[in-house]
């Protein structure tokens, strides 16, 4: 038990260092341990706005805070407020609203590999597990620090949070233009298969997050996962896939492919990587759904 207790202060050692101010040392993985996957169905005692109009995305992109926000006084912290009797101030508010969405983003490779891609466009890494969602946080201030005078990586976030349950509570209707679900746990055994980040029931929340146009991207190494999303997916009325050759012209399809963390893996060991894209339609106006 002492030798545990050990190692768990080491990491928690190493990772304090690394918040100090101006580190720029890239984390290490082995001082971040976590099991492979998290059950969506337990409590993990998360912080959620009840609504997106209340959540403040100002600690995950600093740099994107409104003038008005960014010049406010010191002592106007809830904290503060709250010792002068007073109600705490509104979120801060940022010059644009986040648009593209990783779900479980994982050690947040595809996300770092995006940030320069996109540069105008606010990225969320959305990861339900403590110790990878701070290696993915450390890691961008990292990259920001290494990459001050060039201003890269200002423009991704990551956010613990567990996606079947909660996103709806930080995404406004028509928010997103795209959903990345890249090699989710498979959940093999039927009994598990409800916890599959693809359904009926997520679909529709993607479709509600999801402006008409937008894409949801999945990827996958195993074919029944895969054949399970193309189902799911082509069943719902607000989806169509993309087809196959707007797919491969699709910059974000390679990155997808090549920058996460599992993919390296499949491809290491020769796997097979199945791909598809699934556009939002457009609602129907009002009266002429079938």
């Amino acid at each position: 038990m002492g030798g545990a207790k050990n190692k768990r202060q080491k990491r928690e050692d190493y990772r304090i260092s690394l918040r100090e101010e101006g580190t720029t040392e890239l984390p290490r993985k082995k001082f971040y341990r976590q099991r492979a996957h998290a059950n969506p169905f337990s409590d993990h005692q998360l912080i959620y706005p009840p609504s997106p109009d209340q959540m403040d995305w100002s600690s995950l992109f600093p740099y994107y805070v409104t003038e008005e926000d960014a010049t406010e006084a010191e002592d106007s912290t809830p904290e503060a407020l709250a010792g002068q009797g007073l109600q705490p101030v509104e979120p801060k508010r940022l010059s644009k609203d986040v648009e593209v969405a990783d779900i479980g983003c994982g050690f947040g490779g595809l996300l770092i590999a995006l940030a320069p891609v996109m540069p105008e466009t606010l990225i969320l890494g959305l990861e339900i597990r403590v110790s990878v969602t701070q290696f993915v946080e450390d890691k961008i201030n990292a990259l920001r620090g290494q990459n001050q005078e060039k201003g890269l990586y200002r423009n991704i976030g990551v956010l613990r949070a567990n996606t079947m349950k909660f996103l709806p509570n930080f995404f406004t209707k028509g928010q997103l233009s795209k959903i990345f679900i890249c090699f989710p746990d498979p959940h093999f055994k039927a009994r598990k298969h409800k916890q599959r980040i693809v359904s009926t029931t997520l679909n529709s929340e993607y479709a509600y997050v999801l402006r008409p146009g937008g894409i949801v991207y999945t990827i996958t190494d195993v074919p029944d996962l895969h054949g399970w999303m193309v189902q799911h997916f082509d069943a719902h009325p607000s989806f169509e896939r993309v087809e196959e050759e707007e797919q491969e012209a699709d910059p974000c399809v390679a990155i997808m492919r090549s920058e996460t963390e599992e993919g390296k893996k499949v491809e290491r060991n020769n796997g097979q990587k199945h791909v598809a894209l699934f556009r939002r339609l457009a609602d129907p106006p009002y009266g002429e759904v079938e």
